[in-house]
């Protein structure tokens, strides 16, 4: 009697659960988007018809596919027809607020410049990370400050802030210094070896791995350059998988991209977990009083500091914070160099005035920390660089509750994705020349940071290593501009795509001549 009165109790367990879990799924996928539509319908704001559990994803795919099938005819920086198609068909057919399907998230283009600046500055805590975007970099880099939200968001904000601050910041100019010596090193001896030209692209991933490397790992730089490699691979199968996150279970499956993620990722964890607990046992045994002044060590100063306190890191956190910061420091800043060489070298008249003025400001030697804001002109066309071709094309948020927004009422579980690209590229704010490189455009301060130039987005929650990235950019120019002058190659070939980020498709092939000293 016993017995039976247990697997009773074990069925009806088992069988609310699943209940439990057919409701939440099919409120997911179903009641909770139908709900979303008709609040929004009712406001006027429309958009395409969405297909059963794709959406609008394969109407995306076969726009994009039909923009970037052919490269582009010249060096041209009309490219939000190229690389988002569908939002300039939509806009053109819904206006500036349209709804469009991610597979059942409903998601709805924002490009408004005020109230992007109202969700950005009054409701950074009300918004934030959807939950298919967490799951779509989940083995990736996990949940760290990238993806976290609410109080988790604002605990890892207030952690590794001060990594990127003050005289914190100005200690990592030396390390770059250091690497951009070794990569222009490099340069030169491709040169004498008779190389005419260079992928610029590979150079500027490899210098700002070190970097990264360096002021993350320190002493465990070697390593460091293991995780970039297999980060890189692991980017690229995340980005594959992320397409099928709108079919339920689907990172369940066992395919080939699943199964070589999560080997990426344990491999990467492991690599990880050596190095942090080496700095552990240092510290154990008494061979060091800290965990290190990197990163790194500063997130385990923490972990240990911060034992037993409403928020803690763990060793997951730690990971997956790491892993965050290897991408963002490396992946976007590499990115922005290499669009950078790109139009100065297309833009020769321009390259003289950077290094004219790196020379009178600097003299022949690598910038000072403090001799980086006297750069102005070099500070003008990274600006101009970031507005053309921004780290990333789109900023999403997720209203976590119901939310005012200008006199639009957003529900709660509505995503917004805000267009950076094509603000960044409207003649409406930016002129007749929105879509010409002008540096000069950005000598004054009407740009308006934080409205329509978003290249680090803006608010509470904007790229707490802004700072770490411009003072790197400016470093390694300044040195590069220095050493050489550079032409476009006869064989780039322009064909801007998106991997995640805005990427050359087939890199950039600069042609590179020595100064003389």
């Amino acid at each position: 009697m016993a017995l039976q009165l247990v697997l009773a109790a074990i069925l009806v367990a088992c069988v609310t659960m699943l209940i439990k879990v057919a409701y939440e799924t099919i409120s997911c996928y179903w009641l909770t988007p139908r709900r979303i539509k008709k609040i929004m319908v009712k406001q006027g704001v429309r958009g395409p018809k969405p297909r059963f559990l794709v959406g609008n994803i394969m109407d995306m795919a076969s726009f994009v596919s039909k923009s970037t099938s052919q490269d582009m005819d010249s060096i041209n920086h009309d490219i939000v027809g190229r690389l988002l198609p569908h939002y300039v068909a939509w806009s053109k057919i819904y206006g500036k607020r349209f709804i469009y399907w991610n597979g059942t998230e409903p998601r709805m283009c924002l490009s408004e410049t005020d109230l992007i600046k109202e969700l950005f500055f009054k409701h950074s805590t009300s918004s934030g990370k959807s939950w298919l975007q967490q799951q779509g970099s989940k083995h990736f880099i996990g949940r760290g400050l990238l993806m976290a939200n609410g109080d988790d968001w604002y605990h890892q904000r207030h952690i590794v802030a001060p990594a990127f601050m003050g005289d914190k910041i100005k200690s990592y100019a030396g390390y770059m210094v250091e690497c951009t010596k070794e990569m222009l090193q490099s340069l030169e001896n491709a040169i004498d070896l008779g190389q005419t030209e260079v992928e610029i692209g590979e150079y500027m991933a490899r210098l700002t791995a070190d970097i990264i490397s360096r002021t993350e790992f320190d002493s465990n730089y070697e390593k460091g350059k293991q995780i970039f490699r297999l980060l890189q691979l692991l980017q690229h199968h995340c980005s594959q998988a992320s397409r099928h996150l709108c079919f339920p279970g689907s990172r369940f499956f066992p395919s080939k991209y699943n199964r070589d993620i999560k080997s990426l990722k344990m491999e990467v964890e492991r690599l990880l977990m050596e190095i942090i607990q080496s700095r552990k046992d240092c510290v154990e045994i008494g061979r060091s009083n800290s965990y290190g002044n990197d990163l790194l060590g500063l997130l385990l100063n923490e972990m240990q500091t911060k034992k037993g306190s409403g928020f803690s890191l763990n060793l997951q956190l730690i990971m997956d914070e790491c892993k965050t910061f290897f991408f963002a420091g490396h992946d976007t800043t590499a990115l922005l160099l290499t669009w950078t060489v790109m139009l100065l070298a297309s833009n020769p008249s321009w390259q003289d005035k950077v290094r004219a003025q790196v020379n009178e400001v600097c003299n022949g030697s690598p910038p000072t920390v403090d001799q980086l804001s006297k750069l102005t002109t070099l500070n003008m066309v990274i600006n101009e660089s970031l507005r053309l071709y921004p780290p990333a094309s789109v900023l999403p948020r997720m209203a976590f509750e119901d939310i005012k927004l200008g006199d639009l009422h957003i529900p709660k579980g509505l995503s917004m994705w805000i267009p950076v690209l094509a603000i960044h590229h409207s003649e409406e704010l930016w002129g007749e020349d929105a879509n010409e490189f002008k540096p000069d455009r950005f000598a004054s301060k009407s740009y308006a940071p934080g409205r329509h130039f978003l290249p680090f987005a803006a608010g509470p929650r904007n790229c707490v290593g802004q700072s770490f990235a411009v003072m790197e950019a400016k470093i390694i120019l300044a040195m590069l501009v220095s050493k050489f002058s550079f032409t476009i190659s006869e064989n780039y070939r322009h064909a801007p795509v998106i991997v995640l980020t805005i990427k050359p498709k087939y890199g950039v092939q600069i042609r590179l001549k020595p100064l003389k000293p």
